[in-house]
């Protein structure tokens, strides 16, 4: 039987790998921390409203999945919580990234994770997400799938299946719904722009490496 994470399971677990990679002189989390960082308002979508009850039932649940476990260090009886993401799924790092963005923005393009990924892992391109992506997808246990291209994108999205099939026609209603409640025209050019910006800061950094390279053969 596939395993399968519900909604709150998911921002649960993804929390945890974001602040082991972020933050891990934080890391484990305190019951405390991962509800601050679950509940977060920055890099989440939706943003959520978690209690601590949620919290630990969610935590209940990725235990007997194997996906987190408990930690009591030796210098605090303080219960702590890690999670095991890439050892259950026997993921490498640019993988855990990416799943990592999906558990805890939904479903974005390529462009849009290679732009979101710096602080989770250092993608050398927005080939190298592609690939990824393309690896997560072909697998026996495919953990991503590729969507239909949706209203304002001009590139498909990527979601992930850890919760199970994506029901395509509810993603694609819920960003029609966002879409046609922008409050005035200005809003979804802001919205552009912003794509625009994460897109031409990707390419910069792509340039950036290979003019590095290219410095390199005259040194």
């Amino acid at each position: 039987m596939p395993l399968t994470i519900n909604e709150t399971e998911a921002r649960v677990l993804g929390s945890l790998v974001e602040k082991q990679l972020t933050t891990p002189e934080y890391y484990p989390l305190t019951l405390n921390a991962l509800t601050a960082a679950c509940n977060q308002k920055s890099n989440r979508d939706p943003v959520m409203s978690l209690g601590e009850t949620e919290i630990l039932a969610a935590i209940d649940s990725l235990r007997d999945k194997n996906l987190v476990y408990l930690y009591y260090g030796s210098s605090s009886r303080t219960v702590k919580y890690k999670h095991m993401l890439p050892n259950v799924f026997e993921i490498e790092a640019p993988a855990v990234a990416i799943l990592t963005l999906l558990l805890l923005r939904g479903p974005q393009t390529a462009g849009e994770m290679r732009g979101r990924a710096d602080r989770l892992y250092e993608f050398s391109g927005i080939g190298e997400v592609q690939e990824t992506l393309d690896e997560l997808a072909r697998r026996d246990d495919a953990l991503v799938v590729k969507l239909e291209r949706q209203p304002g994108q001009k590139e498909s999205r990527y979601a992930h299946l850890l919760s199970g099939p994506v029901d395509a026609a509810a993603v694609t209603a819920s960003a029609e719904s966002t879409y046609a409640a922008s409050p005035t025209a200005s809003g979804g050019r802001i919205e552009q722009l912003e794509q625009q910006v994460e897109k031409l800061s990707s390419e910069m950094a792509e340039l950036r490496s290979m003019f590095e390279e290219f410095r390199k053969q005259f040194e």
